[in-house]
């Protein structure tokens, strides 16, 4: 299975950067299934449907969310009618909307379970999401229940992103990082064969601070002080994520690229 994931989209640059970059690429690579983060598709704070539809119409299979998620109130009762959006999964039962792990049918039969988990070092404390993840594991096991399972994990400290991605390793196929916009340069097979990349980076204007325009985040820094709201920055921006194929026998990674198209950064585009 040829899987690609794409990580946070930082408002209309970064939704400009999936329209024109993914059609292509999805032809070229020949990909069975996309995913990407979207919790700063709307205005650089969470989805709606509008920009959901957006990244669905260039070719996304399903979005991701993350600390984000409720952002825009619509997305309370979005996510309940859109099997295709997740939320993080160890939300404690019963308090959220929506789901944070699904089990998807592609049309030559084959299943992919993607699911999206709140990390805990400097973020949000939800539930253990090490215990979420191996529930979902144990209960979808790769190569018997499913073909192909890809594990989103939105963080903030790359160590536990690292831990989380040897927890996984030899259950699923890829394990990748997303929250803090930067990609990072160490995507790999981990030893028991899940491809691993700490931060798939934004998709977005890097001619920023993280996706927003500077002056505002540079003054907070400088002042400690609030002189206005974060605006995402409206530059070309880049479309920054990472290609995986499986071995369709037992669902675990033979290869794993990063991708850079467009914008500010290094050009990366794998071939086949």
């Amino acid at each position: 299975m040829r899987i690609a994931f794409f990580g946070d989209v930082v408002g209309k640059s970064g939704r400009k950067a999936v329209a024109d970059h993914l059609p292509g690429l999805r032809e070229r690579l020949k990909l069975d299934f996309v995913i990407i983060n979207a919790e700063n598709a709307a205005a650089g704070f969470g989805i709606t449907e509008r920009t959901a539809n957006e990244l669905y119409d260039a070719g996304a299979d399903v979005l991701t969310l993350g600390n984000h998620a409720w952002d825009q109130s619509e997305t309370l009762s979005y996510i309940e009618r859109e099997p295709r959006l997740l939320r993080p999964v160890n939300y404690p039962e019963g308090t959220a909307p929506g789901k944070g792990a699904f089990l998807y049918d592609l049309p030559d039969g084959r299943r992919i379970l993607v699911m999206n988990v709140l990390l805990r070092l400097f973020m949000q404390t939800l539930d253990d999401p090490f215990a979420s993840i191996d529930r979902q594991l144990e209960a979808c096991p790769l190569g018997m229940a499913c073909d192909a399972i890809v594990v989103d994990m939105h963080g903030e400290a790359t160590s536990e992103k690292h831990a989380m991605g040897h927890f996984c390793d030899g259950r699923a196929s890829l394990v990748v990082g997303t929250h803090t916009h930067i990609p990072t340069a160490d995507h790999q097979i981990l030893p028991q064969g899940t491809a691993y990349q700490t931060d798939a980076g934004m998709s977005g204007d890097y001619d920023s601070v993280i996706g927003m325009q500077k002056e505002e985040p540079i003054a907070r820094f400088v002042t400690h002080m609030r002189s206005g709201r974060f605006q995402p920055a409206t530059g070309e921006g880049t479309l920054s994520g990472v290609f995986i194929e499986t071995d369709d026998a037992t669902g675990l990674a033979i290869r794993c690229e990063a991708i850079r198209l467009g914008g500010r950064l290094s050009q990366i585009e794998p071939t086949l």
